[in-house]
C-alpha cells in the first residue's frame, strides 16, 4: 500500500517514514504543504498523513483544497494541539484520523491499517482467500497453522489483491499502489513480483490463486475449484 507523509520536521519525517517502509508500505514524502498538495492530487494513495502546522501552505487548507477538488482519499491528521476543538476543526475539514503528537510509531501505523482498510471497503481485519487467511492487523498469511514468510513487498502486493478481490487489477495499478515515487520500475517488476509471490502462497498441483487476464492484469481469486 502506498502512502503520502507531509511533515516538515525531518527527524519526524525519516522516523515514521522508516516505521512504514518496514511495514511493508510504500512512502512518498513532502516537507511543506504546497510539494503535499502537489502530490496528493499527482498520485495514487490509500491514505495521507498530514501535519497541520505546514511550511507555505498549513495542512488543514491543503484537506480543504483536497476536498474541494473532489480528492477522497483518506486523511489523518498530525498535530501538537490536542483540544477538543481543535479536533474538531481538524475532523470538520474533512480528516478521517486524529493523531496528537507526541505518538508511538505502532499507534500511526495501526490507525493507517484501519484507514487503508476502510478506504478499500473491507472493515475485517482478516481475509482468507481460498487456504490462506491474511491478518492484516498483523501482517501475517498462513495456511492452516503454517505461517507463509512473505518480504513486505510480497505482503503489499498480496494484501493490495486480497482488498480488490474478486476484480481484475492492471499492472499500472499495482505500480501505483505498492512503489514509491522514487522506485525505478523495470518493465517486467510486477510479472515478476507475481511470480515470486505465487510460489509462496500456491499449493503444487492447484491453480494458482492469482489469475492472469492477459491484457488487462491479474485476479486474486476468491474461490477455486
Amino acid at each position: 500500500m502506498r502512502v503520502l507523509l507531509v511533515e516538515d520536521s525531518e527527524r519526524l519525517r525519516r522516523s515514521v517514514s522508516d516505521g512504514l517502509r518496514k511495514s511493508g508500505f510504500a512512502v512518498d514524502t513532502a516537507a511543506d504543504g504546497e510539494e503535499g498538495l502537489h502530490l496528493a492530487r499527482t498520485e495514487n494513495y490509500d491514505a495521507i498523513i498530514l501535519d497541520i502546522m505546514l511550511p507555505k501552505v498549513d495542512g488543514l487548507e491543503v484537506l480543504q483544497r483536497l476536498r474541494d477538488g473532489g480528492k477522497d482519499t483518506h486523511v489523518l491528521l498530525l498535530t501538537a494541539r490536542g483540544t477538543i476543538a481543535d479536533r474538531v476543526t481538524g475532523l470538520r475539514a474533512g480528516a478521517d484520523d486524529y493523531l496528537v503528537k507526541p505518538f508511538a510509531v505502532e499507534e500511526l501505523l495501526a490507525r493507517i491499517e484501519t484507514l487503508v482498510r476502510r478506504q478499500h471497503q473491507n472493515k475485517q481485519p482478516r481475509i482468507r482467500i481460498g487456504p490462506i487467511e491474511i491478518d492484516m492487523g498483523a501482517r501475517t498469511v498462513m495456511r492452516g497453522r503454517a505461517v507463509i514468510y512473505l518480504s513486505p513487498r510480497e505482503y503489499s502486493l498480496l494484501e493490495f489483491l486480497a482488498l480488490r478481490r474478486g476484480q481484475v487489477v492492471s499492472r499500472t495499478e499495482i505500480e501505483s499502489h505498492i512503489y514509491d515515487i522514487q522506485a525505478e520500475l523495470m518493465s517486467n517488476v510486477v510479472d515478476s513480483a507475481v511470480c515470486a509471490l505465487r510460489r509462496k502462497i500456491d499449493e503444487a498441483d492447484r491453480p494458482s490463486l492469482i489469475q492472469t487476464r492477459r491484457g488487462m492484469g491479474y485476479v486474486l481469486q476468491e474461490n477455486l475449484t
